[in-house]
């Protein structure tokens, strides 16, 4: 059975564990889009969203 993904608060990432890989903070099981960044240097959408690294993001996170 595949695992739920989470979502960050914080930064967004996409994540199945209980605390976010990137930023340590907590994670929400409920949010909304799903953006692939891959080259966060080049994207303008990465940049708005103050993405710094490269990765699976959620568009929307529900606190």
């Amino acid at each position: 059975m595949a695992k739920k993904m989470k979502a960050c608060k914080r930064c967004n990432a996409i994540t199945d564990e209980n605390e976010c890989p990137l930023c340590g903070s907590e994670v929400a099981k409920e949010w909304q889009g799903y953006l692939i960044v891959i080259e966060h240097e080049h994207s303008e959408l990465a940049r708005k969203m103050g993405i710094s690294t490269n990765g699976k993001f959620a568009l929307k996170v529900r606190e």
